[in-house]
């Protein structure tokens, strides 16, 4: 399938991954139709689509309401007049130990990074069943294969998706031009990380060697010329192999990391982020924080306002990997 053809839909498009996927997506004169909570995000993240030679749209939908998400699927076949590739990609995250984290925030994790994607599913496979095609990505991250310590929620709704998205591609087995692509990327710069709830007691800061947003976009526009289940960006898929084989250790480990960390680093008051309110502002793609500022819009996040829209929650698969390389240390 040809990018300048393809008829793209995004959730969790305002920012970050998704907002960095829809502009790789409109250069090649994609038509898209984008969703998420944040009416400034989306709008800012529309127009740079069309500034980039794209045709874009975008409605508000809070993935977490299956209702929603049906009635977003059937605009989006009314615009677009078809969909190709759905992309889901919401994700967002809570720091800090298990019992520290009110359990309504945990069942909001599994809600929009779990049942968020299932909802997306639901009624975009009947389109693509109906169009005899199409690619659905479902955006996971390295947590998806290794435990995270102080993001228990984060990790079990990642472990959950893979396993979600191996049931579908059995489902459809009889439907070869339906794909279910999984991506897994490593470090990734966005705004997440001032979005995140937070209950560790400790700012959270993104660490070195976090890449572009952009390097995970380029990934997504070559899923639509050639679908594949399983697509690692940042790393070997071998070290995701290493990490499950070594998961007991790793996790000891990160959780030791962890609790130094969080005594040693600023303070931070608990927050519970985006979780319950719409982003305010323009997020923009990346964080701002490896140097060169922000390229959020005229309307930049205030505070902890924003939308934590990359599939990394924050310090979550970050600390993961940081945990198999202590590991890598002592052995």
């Amino acid at each position: 399938m040809k990018p300048e053809t393809i008829r793209v839909v995004i959730t969790g498009a305002s920012s970050g991954i998704g907002a960095a996927t829809a502009i790789a997506f409109a250069r090649q004169g994609a038509s898209l139709l984008l969703g998420a909570r944040g009416e400034e995000g989306l709008a800012d993240v529309a127009r740079r689509c069309r500034e980039a030679g794209g045709r874009a749209d975008f409605a508000l939908v809070d993935v977490t309401d299956a209702d929603a998400v049906a009635r977003f699927a059937r605009r989006a076949r009314q615009v677009l007049g078809g969909i190709d590739l759905w992309f889901s990609n919401v994700g967002i995250g809570a720091v800090g130990k298990y019992l520290d984290v009110p359990i309504a925030d945990h069942h909001r994790v599994i809600d929009a990074n779990l049942v968020g994607h299932m909802n997306d599913a639901y009624p975009v496979l009947p389109i693509f069943r109906d169009q005899g095609h199409g690619i659905w990505v479902n955006m996971i991250s390295v947590g998806g294969f290794i435990a995270s310590p102080y993001a228990a929620a984060y990790t079990a709704s990642k472990f959950a998706l893979r396993g979600f998205s191996q049931a579908l591609r059995g489902e459809l087995h009889d439907y070869p031009n339906i794909h279910v692509c999984d991506v897994y990327p490593t470090f990734v710069d966005t705004p997440a990380i001032y979005h995140a709830a937070n209950y560790s007691g400790a700012r959270l800061k993104m660490p070195p060697g976090a890449m572009a947003p952009e390097r995970v976009a380029e990934a997504l526009v070559a899923l639509a010329r050639k679908p594949r289940a399983t697509t690692v960006v940042g790393a070997p898929a071998s070290a995701l192999e290493l990490g499950q084989f070594a998961a007991p250790v790793t996790a000891s480990l990160m959780d030791r990391f962890m609790d130094r960390w969080t005594r040693r680093a600023p303070p931070a008051a608990d927050t519970s982020g985006t979780f319950y309110v719409p982003p305010v502002g323009a997020s923009g793609i990346r964080s701002g924080m490896r140097g060169g500022g922000s390229d959020a819009g005229a309307g930049a996040v205030t505070g902890g306002a924003g939308q934590n829209k990359a599939a990394l929650a924050l310090g979550a698969t970050l600390l993961a990997a940081l945990g198999l390389q202590l590991l890598r240390r002592r052995t």
